[in-house]
């Protein structure tokens, strides 16, 4: 059964992004738009509480279920919420194209009521040998966060 998912992003910087999964095996496929960014790279990550009280900071830690390091998409040892990078042009927009498999929107590992955060700096990816690389891929400040809601279908 297909499962959408939402999610409006508010801070330094707005956005809108959607969530997409054919199936509870498919991957879930994000699509949107973030604007207001600097030109270039930005940190793109689920948090693990979708709590927004205190702005981003209330979201918490990358969403992590197994307890691993940080690393990127791509990665074989990543956090679940590690999607990398969006990259935003001379015009400061982002467009999201990801497709990733270890997030869901069912299931004990649903990313649904979590919060997705937009970066001010680039994801190292685990890579950058900071001592914030294997924790948050030195990505920088939260400049933009919003809710994962279940969307309209």
């Amino acid at each position: 059964m297909a499962a959408k998912a939402v999610c409006v992003l508010n801070g330094d910087v707005k956005g809108v992004v959607y969530f997409d999964q054919a199936s509870p095996d498919a991957p879930v496929v994000l699509s949107g738009e973030v604007t207001g960014l600097t030109p270039g790279q930005h940190g793109f990550h689920v948090h693990e509480f979708g709590d927004n009280t205190n702005g981003c900071v209330s979201a918490g830690a990358h969403y992590n279920p197994h307890g691993k390091e940080h690393g990127g998409p791509d990665s074989a040892v990543r956090h679940a919420g590690d999607l990398g990078n969006i990259v935003a042009d001379a015009n400061g927009v982002g467009k999201v194209a990801i497709s990733d498999k270890q997030i869901s929107l069912s299931g004990q590992y649903s990313v649904i009521g979590r919060t997705l955060v937009v970066h001010a700096d680039p994801d190292d990816l685990g890579l950058g040998g900071h001592e914030l690389s294997k924790t948050t891929g030195n990505a920088g400040a939260r400049v933009a966060c919003g809710v994962i809601g279940i969307a309209k279908i």
